[in-house]
């Protein structure tokens, strides 16, 4: 007596019952596994804006964006972090606050989950493709190497200096560590003072990222992350200086120039002006 078993026909409707099932459910997983990307990334924005928080009670104003070694003449804990070929070397807002920096690209608050450059050097450098610091805010020290002048250089502020805390914002996914209304804007540049990294200064997904010059002198490192964006419909996780959390589309942080005049720039990104 011959035992039951599958014939030929039976097997290849199951293959194409299990392809179609595969076809349906692999971009709803893909889609589910962006959601929960953008929710811890989320996640590491409430916990660093704590940090923010501590360090602006203790000393009165929030952290320097960064302070070149120049100034400071001592490494951070751990060394320098970048690629002394395109970054400047010195201390950075999240080695100011003493926040956790190792393990670059793995399970870490300053790295955000949706990471989305390419390469090796990339991929582990702290400073590209996770999230960014207000300059207006968080401004750089005076260097003997960097410009000085700038509305982005100089003495960080207060909470109290910010009319608008619920209204601006703190920290973005960006490019680059560092970001300012000038790296979401129209302008013909420069973006970013240091030609090294202007093509990395960005917000992900933003439509006028098309018209730039995105790869620079990083070939095309970052542009994935500029163009398509890096969370859901192209949208951005934003903390502001009051603590709290958005998730916007990345184009509600465009300023637009237009006449000389910069829309939609002050209290977003320039705390009373």
């Amino acid at each position: 007596m011959k035992k039951p078993a599958f014939t030929l026909i039976e097997l290849l409707i199951v293959i194409a019952i299990i392809a179609a099932l595969s076809a349906i459910l692999l971009p709803a997983l893909s889609a589910c596994r962006r959601q929960v990307k953008a929710v811890i990334c989320g996640s590491n924005l409430r916990q660093m804006f704590l940090a923010f928080k501590v360090y602006e009670q203790e000393k009165g104003t929030f952290p320097h964006g960064f302070v070149d070694w120049f100034v400071d003449f001592s490494q951070p804990p751990g060394g320098y972090v970048g690629d002394a070929a395109y970054d400047n070397m010195g201390w950075w807002w999240f080695q100011i606050m003493d926040i956790e920096t190792k393990n670059a690209g793995k399970k870490n608050i300053v790295c955000c989950p949706s990471k989305c450059v390419n390469g090796i050097k990339p991929m582990t450098n702290i400073l590209l493709g996770n999230y960014g610091v207000n300059r207006s805010i968080c401004k750089d020290a005076p260097q003997i190497t960097g410009i000085t002048g700038s509305d982005f250089v100089g003495n960080p502020l207060s909470l109290d200096e910010i009319p608008r805390p619920s209204q601006t914002l703190l920290l973005v996914d960006s490019g680059y560590s560092l970001i300012s209304w000038r790296g979401v804007s129209n302008i013909s540049g420069p973006y970013f003072y240091d030609p090294r990294r202007e093509g990395a200064f960005y917000v992900p997904g933003l439509t006028i990222n098309k018209k730039r010059e995105i790869e620079g002198t990083i070939t095309s490192e970052c542009k994935e992350d500029a163009l398509n964006g890096r969370h859901p419909r192209k949208t951005v996780n934003v903390i502001f200086t009051d603590g709290h959390l958005n998730r916007l589309k990345a184009d509600s942080l465009f300023v637009e120039e237009s006449g000389g005049e910069y829309h939609n720039r002050s209290p977003l990104w320039v705390p009373g002006g």
